[in-house]
């Protein structure tokens, strides 16, 4: 599959659970954000599992994609994880299929290396997931939301209509919940199928890797 001779929302649309059992990783960190390996060594290790699709999304910027040749790689999606705030919840939204020298994108995106980085800096940051949809959107990419089990609040179903108000294409539905993020888990991985089931969102997947491709089901 060439992520990129197709359109964005039908190559997320196409995927099925069992495409993230060893074949499928859109959630991974290289060393431009804060992962261990740099993208080329993500690659390496994809294609050795034998991954047929991947997305390295790091924090706030797409330097990976354009400081190196991955994008001509078959099975790379580019990709992009975007800090926000949103009723008072520090939420992340991905961006698929992104044109990565998209000027309304680039304005959304880190100034500094701390800024991909360092947590405490990315708490601070002043962006609203309406805006970052929308420089998705322009850029030519779809918007998910990244592990939802972990967003506190009362109505989850609520929280995501909303934010599909807002122009949300998918959410972030097979993804293990570990370290971290299985201690401030909320809500059921579960519920989150059911709640993209019912709103027609594009279901997607991740390890949220931060070294080595892990599984993710």
């Amino acid at each position: 599959m060439n992520a990129q001779n197709k359109n964005i929302k039908q190559i997320l649309s196409e995927l099925k659970e069992d495409d993230f059992k060893g074949r499928v990783d859109l959630h991974m960190h290289s060393t431009f954000s804060d992962g261990k390996l740099s993208p080329q060594e993500l690659i390496k290790d994809a294609e050795k599992k034998g991954y047929r699709l991947i997305a390295i999304a790091d924090h706030n910027t797409v330097e990976a994609y354009k400081q190196t040749d991955i994008l001509q790689n078959p099975i790379v999606i580019p990709a992009i994880e975007f800090d926000c705030w949103y009723k008072g919840v520090l939420v992340h939204i991905l961006g698929y299929g992104v044109d990565i020298f998209n000027s309304e994108l680039l304005k959304y995106c880190a100034k500094n290396k701390k800024e991909t980085k360092a947590d405490i800096v990315r708490l601070f940051n002043r962006r609203h997931p309406k805006d970052v949809i929308k420089a998705i959107h322009s850029a030519g990419g779809a918007a998910v939301l990244a592990h939802p089990a972990c967003y506190w609040a009362f109505s989850l179903d609520h929280f995501v209509k909303s934010l599909k108000d807002l122009g949300l294409d998918g959410i972030e539905t097979y993804y293990p919940y570990r370290r971290h993020r299985g201690i401030i888990k909320f809500h059921k991985a579960e519920t989150v199928k059911k709640i993209g089931l019912k709103y027609n969102l594009i279901l997607t997947g991740g390890s949220d890797s931060h070294g080595e491709i892990e599984n993710i089901l």
